[in-house]
């Protein structure tokens, strides 16, 4: 069901396109000498077009149109009504034109439609019937002076007199200027005589029983509208009154001679249209995120610290310093060039050749015909971040080099010290280290932009961004080589530990190494993604800030390690939550999430100033399921326990303990409702998955216990099966023939699979054959389960889960339907990126890829079922 957001995104994508933009592109390509467009105004526009929500508001004779009058002559530019109809038709966009023409007349001669606001009078006439609130003796006033025009200057060559509902208007255009001096004497003489507003307007002077308003009238607009910006384009003094009011982020334009406020001028009403359609195409690859690159195309490097985002052409369009969740210091996957970018390519335009991962590590190239880039976190001290770009080749690459601190909202200078670039006026120290690179250093006036163009026939050039490092050391080439092959060599050490299925062992490895990047070694925290607000659905708003630690997410992520044999991330995420839980309340208290710090979560927040990738808004720090009840975290921490302890083949005091409190969480509050793995933001209900971890959280309890010769807790057993009992009897929905999200719900939910996975009901039964058949029935949709269908009361759509395809694979080898279970594996595997990557969804009907990325969801997902179908080889 579309939404009020996404139709509106819709009703804008179809009125765009019903109108001639190839026209408005052509006129923007135009030469146009002495227009006005100076490169400061065109910077201007390219600030004001990034403004959430905007205005756009202008006069209309000698503004938008070449002439004022009566006649024909004053229809509107046919590139301007366009431009402004485009721009209207834009999500978060506003038009208007404030004229001194009555509103009718207004109407009637631009032929704007609805979308556009018109305000007539000089800004007093709103609505077509204003001027039946006017008194009689008001109106008696308009037909004196009326009269007096008529019989003083009505005869007079080029002069004409028009009646409007609140004024009377003397137009004077075609009339010689020594008459038009004469007359706008009389008129004037006239208006104070009968106690009228004296108003000129460009060759029109009008005698108004109202004080001109236009300011009044664009301040009305913009408290109606709610924007945060403003455009005013006008070529009278009366326009001057509006331009006065503006501020902050506003734009004045002059169109016209005369003396201004406005800090732009433009030579006349053709050069306004052409404004217009720059603002417009400007607005619009900024709102809808022009030529965004496929999330999965996206490659990832990380250092156990920090992470970093790459694109297939080499941008580093993502990274945050000092922690995964502090503000970014490029964003260019969230805004484009604006948000920051780190770039790199050659000078001579040449197609990407291939970008890949060096074999077990998170070090990346790009390549080219002649240049090369090869990217990767090298390990440096808590606090500081330290990427290290190495540029190869026999050509010449070009560097850009656009950092934008706190998302894009600090301010900042640049300065070339030697062989350093410092950034100056951030919180933090951030300096460029390039030795043998000139830069050029350019401002916008709030942040600065480095570039330089180096030849690689002489040699490799490094580039070391260190942030945070106030002793930075130098990063020679002959330097960098030993360092790069330690971090090599560290990364293939760990790989060679691991135990890998025989199948897609490449791919689980890179999931692996994916999974290890995701943890934060100097705390054991884990991340579920290293980015944020990457869309659920394009154009929508379930759009979230992934880089902190679910306790959920992170004992599933570190548990896939296990498997393939690596413990130490094991070990350091139960540190961590035994950190935590020093500091609890009670082990029943525990948050679904934390910050890598172990520190709760700050409010919800939204950053007004990035568009969003593929301007999906809004773009969100923070995250509010910090506040939800989520009962179903005990289950995989007990999981991992369980799963840790058989390996290592002990069971230590601390995770004993550990279990013990997830136990007793159990004990305390398995009865109560919450918001689900899912974390619907609505009311709590009892959903089947959560209690399912509750019986799983007391079942691997007690089978650690066994196992390890530990004394349980009494009340264990009794509750595992009072829960196990409840979840069969009041889980099942006859209508469905299937177990659902909740109690008393019909709804199907992927995660209910577990019941049969986890063990709680034997996988043979009846009911549970029925369930993967439902789920398979009403939740999959060629290579993707979607993990419900319900209203979740959340606006917009999203794609299918890639945990929740793994989870139908688990389900389709545990009923023993192999062959398909093989099926929906091998289309998993086709919709991996080019360098084995996937983000957290994937929507078959647009063939897009969705959510934050890398996901460890997906990732973990993908391991587990390799490693189950490596039983089940086919020959």
């Amino acid at each position: 069901m579309p939404t009020p957001l996404n139709k509106s995104l819709a009703d804008s994508a179809l009125l765009t396109k019903s109108l001639p933009l190839g026209l408005l592109r052509a006129f923007v390509q135009t030469d146009a000498a002495d227009d006005g467009l100076t490169p400061q105004l065109l910077a201007a526009l390219k600030i004001l077009a990034r403004t959430p929500g905007l205005l756009v508001a202008c006069n209309y004779g000698g503004t938008l149109c070449t002439a004022e009058g009566i006649s024909t002559e004053t229809l509107p530019l046919a590139s301007a009504a366009i431009a402004l109809r485009a721009l209207a038709a834009l999500p978060n966009t506003h038009a208007a034109v404030i004229s001194g023409r009555s509103l009718r007349d207004l109407a009637a001669v631009s032929r704007l439609p609805a979308e556009v606001h018109l305000v007539g009078s000089h800004g007093t006439e709103f609505d077509m019937g204003y001027a039946h609130g006017l008194s009689l003796a008001t109106e008696s006033v308009l037909q004196r002076a009326s009269q007096a025009l008529a019989e003083t200057v009505g005869a007079y060559r080029g002069i004409s007199i028009e009646r409007k509902p609140v004024a009377v208007s003397v137009h004077t255009r075609p009339a010689a200027p020594d008459v038009v001096a004469l007359a706008t004497q009389q008129t004037e003489g006239i208006a104070r005589a009968h106690g009228l507003f004296f108003i000129v307007d460009g060759s029109v002077l009008d005698l108004s029983v109202v004080e001109p308003s236009k300011a009044a009238a664009l301040e009305h607009l913009r408290s109606m509208l709610g924007v945060s910006a403003a455009l005013y384009a006008g070529d009278a003094s009366s326009d001057e009154l509006a331009m006065a009011t503006l501020r902050g982020p506003d734009m004045a334009l002059r169109v016209g001679e005369g003396p201004t406020l406005a800090a732009h001028r433009l030579r006349d009403p053709e050069s306004f249209a052409r404004v217009l359609a720059i603002l417009f195409e400007l607005r619009r690859a900024w709102l809808f995120g022009e030529d965004a690159v496929g999330l999965e195309r996206h490659s990832m490097i990380g250092n156990g610290s920090s992470t970093a985002l790459i694109t297939p052409d080499a941008k580093i369009c993502w990274m945050s310093h000092p922690l995964p969740d502090s503000g970014s210091l490029f964003a260019h996957l969230l805004g484009g060039d604006a948000a920051g970018h780190f770039s790199v390519e050659p000078v001579k335009p040449s197609q990407v050749l291939g970008q890949r991962y060096v074999d077990s590590t998170m070090i990346v190239e790009t390549r080219w015909a002649d240049v090369t880039v090869t990217d990767y976190l090298e390990p440096a001290p808590e606090g500081i971040t330290s990427l290290v770009r190495v540029l190869s080749g026999t050509g010449t690459a070009r560097i850009v080099f656009a950092p934008r601190p706190d998302y894009a909202n600090a301010p900042f200078s640049m300065e070339a010290r030697g062989a350093e670039l410092h950034v100056v006026g951030t919180a933090d120290p951030i300096v460029l280290l390039a030795p043998r690179v000139s830069f050029a250093i350019t401002s916008d006036g709030r942040h600065a932009t480095a570039t330089a163009d180096v030849e690689l026939r002489h040699g490799p050039v490094v580039l070391n961004l260190r942030c945070g490092d106030t002793e930075p050391r130098p990063a020679e080439p002959d330097d960098e080589t030993g360092r790069r092959s330690a971090v090599a060599h560290h990364s293939r050490r760990w790989v060679e530990g691991l135990v890998l299925p025989g199948v897609k062992p490449s791919l689980v490895r890179r999931s692996a190494l994916v999974l290890r990047a995701l943890v934060h070694e100097p705390t054991g925290a884990v991340l579920a993604a290293p980015t944020t607000s990457l869309p659920e659905g394009i154009g929508g708003t379930r759009n979230w800030d992934y880089r902190y630690c679910w306790l959920r997410d992170g004992s599933m992520t570190v548990n896939a390690l296990v498997d393939l044999g690596s413990t130490v991330e094991a070990e350091g995420f139960l540190a961590w939550l035994g950190r935590i839980l020093t500091h609890a309340p009670g082990p029943e208290w525990l948050h679904p999430l934390y910050s890598v710090t172990g520190a709760p979560l700050s409010t919800e927040a939204i950053i007004e100033s990035l568009p969003g990738y593929a301007g999906s808004r809004p773009v969100r720090i923070g995250n509010a399921a910090d506040h939800q009840v989520q009962l179903d975290v005990f289950g995989p921490i007990a999981e991992l326990i369980d799963a840790l302890s058989a390996r290592q083949g002990f069971l230590s005091d601390p995770h004993w303990e550990l279990l013990v409190q997830m136990a007793s969480a159990v004990l305390a509050r398995w009865r109560e409702a919450d918001h689900g793995i899912w974390e619907a933001r609505r009311a709590p209900r009892h959903h089947i998955y959560t209690k399912v971890m509750c019986w799983v959280a007391l079942d691997r309890a007690l089978r650690t216990a066994a196992r390890h010769g530990r004394e349980p807790v009494p009340d264990w057993a009794p509750t595992a099966a009072t829960i196990r009992e409840e979840v069969l009897r009041e889980g099942w929905d006859e209508t469905a023939s299937s177990y659902t999200v909740a109690y008393d719900s019909p709804d199907l939910d992927a995660a209910v699979l577990h019941i049969g996975l986890s063990g709680l009901l034997d996988v043979n039964d009846q009911r549970f054959l029925d369930t993967v058949t439902a789920v398979e029935r009403e939740l999959r949709v060629g290579p993707t389960v979607f993990r419900y269908r319900y209203d979740d009361g959340l606006p917009g759509l999203e794609g299918g889960f890639h945990i929740c395809t793994t989870w139908l694979i688990e389900a389709y080898v545990a009923v023993g339907r192999i062959e398909e279970a093989w099926d929906l594996f091998d289309q998993l595997v086709n919709l991996f990126g080019p360098t084995g990557l996937l983000p957290e969804e994937y929507d078959p009907g647009t063939e897009t890829h969705l959510g934050n990325h890398p996901q460890a969801y997906s990732h973990l997902g993908f391991i587990r079922c390799a490693r189950l179908l490596d039983r089940h080889q086919k020959y």
